[in-house]
């Protein structure tokens, strides 16, 4: 009896454990809005989206020229700059969908400056700037800024033209009329206090929900409302007070009282605020002759909170541009480049409501799926955040079918008087990824299968994402007529320029020697012997033999091996430790016994079980030499020796000072297109922008443009046009 009330407490104890697993993994339907809810915040925290914008100092280039920009990082959810990328990578694609000029940017606190050489083979045409971050590379090629540029070759007759431009309406819910569902929604956005909307529904809707649908609206990842709503008739309103709104693109969606997603609408709520930043400066100069300008930014609470601001000065191009810092992040890359090419370059808060309203009727967000949201089943992210650190990624193939090899250790070292080291095990598609400082310092890595006696290779993987989707490029080839005199003037102040040998190009940021501590991977080892400390011996296994007891060099009718007794036994460990020479991993003992021990500084010995992460050594033993640069044997065939920089140095933006009249009255002409680009300036205690410069020689309308964040993450996009004559 009492066996089984024993076994019917352990039957009901199990139901009850069920019941709770049961809870925890699902969410209750019973308050639709509420579960909607969680589920919509749960997706935005799983699958947060990051935005890029790039400024540049020009619309228009000239073949051989250098590209001057600045790069920003923003979390799309709450519009402010983010830390959770330290890499950027900007691309120039040309008119094949081919990249011509790659760069990785470094950044810190959501911002990087860069400088791209622009080959002087390039043909005239249309190019596209393509920048993103590792992370990005999970939902490209569609979540990554992109922005077109004019680029003209005057010595080459070869143009690179163009797709067509086309734009194809998305897939997703139905969004004009009544759907199969019997549901639909429209908007009247036109009152300045209430959002005004009209939810359709027929009456088999209606009887089989019982006249009642639940109403989600959302921007950007903010949710701004969550409703049951009562279904009146056939035409049901309802008033949403635009306080409740957030700037953007909206998303309004109608659920079934199910939770299923059927219809969705597109609204845009442009900001409250009207901005009043103006460039306070002159109308008109001289030549050669210094100009000074401010913004005024009002009273700043806490500058801690600014990126800072780039400003650029170049000849207005007339080159219609696609979006500013701000208007840009209103859509960004979750809606793609569309709005803008049915915009016809007007910011959107200009755009009629008709316009806006067809712009509006052919979105669809990338970002937002309602079928992933309500089912869990989340997208496979492949490519991490590089918060701190690079992420170098390669394949370990067999060597004759270059199949992948799964389930498999790959070892990474740095040659260095102390031991760096990482390992890593490829996945099902025989993947590696190794963590790198993130920096423009050059590291020395040897990479190599852990079983070096494997017939394996390792195929190091390019860093920049190589598919390109469909065109991104559309429009003609430049030079057009309305552009031609433009580009002329470009064209001929870069051939001026060029003979006298005059460049933008100041101090270069030079990548150099990785300078950071290097620590040990294994600590502090039970033996350093240091050579200079004893007398010299001639040969390898006399240094092991009188020098390092418990540690045994022999020869073998094969080469050499090296042995170590347990330090608490006595007795010979079951496997060999590990083997290192100047801090990389071999897998032959040979290449230490036929080491001249006059090259030798000093052997490091771990005569313990040592433990990196899961993986274990059965000891450590490291030969560095005086060199300490892996120079003193040849690298197995397996293996891939490597020079890496996470990120790319560039040059500082550099430009005449006509302060004395000597060099005002030079005769060395000054044709410079841009004349004046600063990646980085921040506003002081008193909340103004002061920016100064020297105008060229070239008599022309010029625009300042600055663009930038500032306090609370407001986005900051001003110009003024001046005149030099």
């Amino acid at each position: 009896m009492l066996y089984m009330t024993n076994k019917a407490k352990s039957s009901i104890l199990f139901l009850l454990f069920v019941l709770i697993i049961q809870a925890a993994n699902g969410q209750d339907r019973s308050n639709m809005t509420d579960y909607l809810r969680q589920r919509f915040v749960n997706y935005c925290k799983s699958v947060p989206r990051e935005e890029i914008y790039v400024h540049n100092d020009r619309d228009g280039y000239i073949a051989g020229e250098e590209m001057w920009f600045s790069v920003y990082l923003f979390d799309r959810q709450s519009g402010q700059l983010s830390s959770s990328g330290s890499i950027a990578y900007f691309e120039l694609i040309n008119s094949d969908n081919r990249p011509v000029v790659q760069k990785r940017i470094s950044l810190t606190n959501g911002f990087g400056k860069g400088q791209a050489d622009l080959p002087d083979s390039l043909s005239s045409g249309t190019y596209t700037i393509r920048t993103y971050t590792n992370y990005m590379k999970n939902f490209l090629p569609e979540n990554c800024f992109t922005r077109e540029i004019k680029i003209y070759n005057a010595f080459s007759s070869k143009a690179s033209y163009s797709g067509s431009g086309k734009i194809e309406k998305p897939a997703g819910l139905e969004r004009r009329g009544l759907n199969k569902s019997g549901l639909s929604i429209a908007a009247n956005n036109l009152n300045p206090i209430n959002l005004e909307l009209t939810i359709s529904a027929d009456d088999r809707y209606r009887s089989e929900n019982r006249n009642m649908c639940y109403l989600f609206l959302q921007t950007h990842g903010l949710v701004n409302r969550v409703s049951q709503e009562i279904l009146s008739g056939e035409n049901t309103k309802i008033l949403i007070p635009k306080s409740q709104l957030t700037e953007g693109i909206g998303q309004i969606t109608l659920f079934n009282q199910n939770g299923e997603p059927l219809c969705e609408k597109y609204i845009y709520t442009p900001s409250a605020e009207s901005s009043s930043w103006t460039v306070k400066t002159v109308d008109s100069v001289a030549v050669r002759s210094r100009v000074a300008f401010e913004v005024d930014l009002g009273k700043i609470e806490n500058l801690s909170d600014l990126s800072g601001f780039s400003v650029s000065v170049a000849p207005v191009s007339r080159i219609k541009d696609e979006n500013n810092i701000s208007d840009y992040l209103i859509f960004g890359s979750e809606y793609g480049l569309m709005p803008y090419k049915l915009s016809a370059g007007k910011k959107p808060v200009n755009i009629p409501e008709d316009v806006m309203e067809d712009i509006l009727m052919n979105l669809k967000s990338n970002w937002i799926n309602w079928n992933e949201i309500i089912t869990g089943k989340l997208p496979e992210i492949n490519y991490p955040h590089e918060k701190d650190s690079h992420y170098l990624t390669g394949k370990l193939l067999t060597r004759n079918s270059q199949l992948p090899d799964t389930g498999k250790y790959v070892f990474l070292s740095t040659p260095g008087k102390d031991a760096v080291f990482q390992y890593a095990m490829t996945d099902k598609n025989g993947r590696f990824r190794f963590s790198i400082k993130a920096d423009e310092n050059v590291n020395d890595l040897v990479i190599q299968p852990a079983d070096g006696n494997k017939n394996n290779t390792v195929k190091i993987e390019s860093p920049f994402f190589e598919s390109y989707g469909t065109r991104l490029n559309s429009g003609k080839a430049v030079p057009d007529d309305s552009l031609m005199t433009y580009f002329s003037k470009l064209s001929a102040n870069y051939q001026i320029n060029r003979i006298y040998g005059i460049l933008n190009l100041g101090e270069k940021n030079i990548a150099t020697k990785s300078s950071f501590k290097r620590i040990r991977f294994y600590g502090k080892p039970d033996v350093g012997l240091v050579m200079a400390d004893y007398i010299k011996l001639p040969v390898m296994q006399e240094v092991f033999f009188e020098l390092l007891p418990g540690v045994f060099l022999k020869s073998k009718k094969t080469g050499y091996e090296i042995t170590m007794a347990d330090p608490l036994t006595n007795r010979i460990n079951e496997l060999p430790p590990v083997l290192l020479i100047d801090g990389v991993i071999i897998n032959d003992a040979s290449l230490i016994g036929n080491l001249d021990p006059e090259i030798v500084e000093r052997i490091d010995v771990v005569k313990d079980k040592y433990y990196v992460g899961n993986y274990m050594f059965w000891g450590v033993v490291n030969v560095i030499t005086h060199s300490a640069d892996f120079s003193s044997v040849q690298l197995p065939p397996y293996a891939v020796r490597m020079t890496f920089t996470s990120a790319d140095g560039s040059w500082n933006f550099s430009a005449p000072q006509y302060s004395s009249e000597e060099f005002r009255s030079s005769r060395i002409p000054d044709f410079r297109n841009t004349i004046y680009w600063n990646p980085y300036v921040k506003p002081g205690k008193d909340g103004k922008v002061m920016v100064d410069f020297w105008s060229a020689d070239q008599k022309s309308d010029y625009e300042i443009k600055i663009e930038g964040v500032a306090e609370g993450g407001k986005k900051v996009s001003v110009s003024k046009i001046i005149k030099v004559r």
